[in-house]
């Protein structure tokens, strides 16, 4: 029986090819003299396809007809899903489980129809639907979203495994390269709405997120990458594209050349903790490249459990924004282990940032970042919130669940008058701003020790 999860999530990635895409249409009959024969279907794959997408479909199931699917390149068998998929998609990087990734060489492609079953006096009329993607755009790994409506969804930007530097300890207590699925169970259980799995340089993972993402139906998994250059690293997320990363070589002699593939793919840019400093400790990790910024989406403000001070990005991230570039904060855990207590900062899912979308799908997390509507709720909380809007001259921003904490204003055009008091359990407070004020404002909650709650995107005032 062929399992719905499978087919949604093979489906998503053929709805998901561009209007550009070539499609070949392969049709024909089967009769009880094919039973338990072969045939294989040839099709051309032409140049620069950067993804095959198959869906299939026939008749005669009333019948107990079964057709089995695979398919051959013109150098290779790549895999073989019988009756347990009706739609399967392969890339370069990454492919649908019973398939394998890797290049897609141009040719005769040749797919397999099997024929386990099929009555004498039968007969079974088949079509296949295949889609030949000319970019590197991806959307995702399930048909639909995973849940639908705007609402705050909460995830992890910054997440490592064994398929990089990520470890934990193994059976015998021993450290050892940490499986994903401890990072995905940690964050299941953070009660996490998605994540971004951003392994160092590499895809290896991508692989492994397609075949989890059907097991994990509440937790949106979407592929990234820590791009990590001696001059700074960043998050490159969406993306399935091979990407260059060597920067400063003959792949990719500017950061600008990065950039270019990212934008091709449509993916999220995002600067990782420039704040720190480089050196034997952190090779690489204070950011110094040239780059155009706006080129760039966000930064990350808030790395681990580092919320303030020089080594935070914040500093790094106003300058850009009084510069005039709008990039959206966010936060990331950089967790490197998935076992650590939930309650410290670098866990799963501390900081959390939580991103007001349409739904629960990559391209409405991706389209709700870029938008800006978005805060770091830094200790990870299943349901604080930080809304902030500005419209007609006042300024209003709504916190729930922060009883205790107290509201501040950051920002050039922050109006001089406080917005004093303890905050309850649910409050909206309002400040008027002339409709003349030029800038930006933002909004933070503190604890009543100091410590960073809430650190909220700016609303942007743009005078008369």
């Amino acid at each position: 029986m062929r399992s719905r999860a499978w087919l949604a999530a093979a489906l998503a990635l053929l709805l998901a090819m561009p209007a550009a895409a070539e499609t070949v249409t392969l049709s024909g009959v089967l009769t009880g003299a094919d039973h338990q024969t072969y045939r294989e279907v040839p099709f051309r794959v032409p140049a620069g396809t950067t993804a095959v997408s198959v869906t299939f479909a026939y008749t005669g199931q009333d019948q107990k007809s079964v057709i089995d699917l695979g398919v051959r390149d013109p150098r290779r068998f790549r895999g073989w899903s019988g009756g347990n998929k009706a739609s399967f998609t392969l890339t370069e990087t990454w492919a649908t489980p019973s398939y394998l990734p890797g290049p897609l060489p141009a040719g005769e492609w040749k797919l397999i129809l099997g024929v386990p079953n099929l009555r004498k006096d039968a007969r079974a009329e088949y079509k296949a639907t295949i889609t030949l993607a000319k970019d590197g755009a991806f959307h995702g790994f399930t048909a639909a979203p995973l849940e639908e409506g705007p609402a705050w969804y909460r995830g992890d930007l910054h997440l490592h495994t064994g398929h990089s530097d990520g470890s934990c300890p193994a059976q015998s207590g021993a450290k050892a390269p940490c499986p994903l699925f401890r990072t995905l169970d940690a964050a299941a259980a953070r009660g996490l709405d998605f994540v971004a799995v951003t392994e160092h340089n590499t895809s290896s993972h991508f692989q492994a997120l397609a075949e989890q993402q059907p097991h994990y139906d509440r937790l949106l998994l979407i592929p990234g990458r820590e791009i990590t250059t001696f001059q700074g690293h960043a998050n490159i997320i969406g993306m399935t594209a091979p990407l260059d990363f060597q920067l400063g070589g003959a792949r990719a002699p500017t950061f600008a050349q990065i950039l270019d593939q990212a934008e091709a793919a449509r993916a999220f840019v995002t600067i990782n903790h420039p704040g720190l400093p480089s050196g034997e400790a952190c090779m690489g990790c204070g950011w110094t490249a040239p780059v155009d910024f706006r080129h760039i989406q966000a930064v990350e403000v808030i790395n681990g459990g580092i919320t303030d001070g020089p080594l935070s990005g914040v500093a790094f991230w106003e300058a850009r924004l009084n510069a005039g570039f709008r990039l959206t904060a966010v936060g990331g855990s950089d967790n490197h282990d998935a076992t650590l207590d939930p309650a410290k900062p670098a866990a799963v899912g501390r900081p959390t940032t939580v991103v007001y979308a349409q739904a629960l799908s990559q391209d409405a997390i991706l389209t709700g970042l870029r938008a800006g509507r978005v805060f770091i709720d830094v200790q990870g909380t299943r349901d604080r919130l930080l809304d902030t809007t500005y419209a007609t001259g006042k300024l209003t921003v709504r916190v729930t669940h922060a009883a205790g904490g107290r509201l501040v204003l950051k920002g050039p055009a922050a109006p001089l008058q406080a917005l004093a008091g303890v905050l309850g359990e649910d409050e909206t407070r309002t400040v008027d701003i002339p409709s003349s004020q030029t800038g930006w404002v933002r909004a933070e909650v503190r604890g009543p020790d100091g410590a960073l709650w809430l650190f909220g995107n700016p609303v942007y005032l743009t005078g008369p």
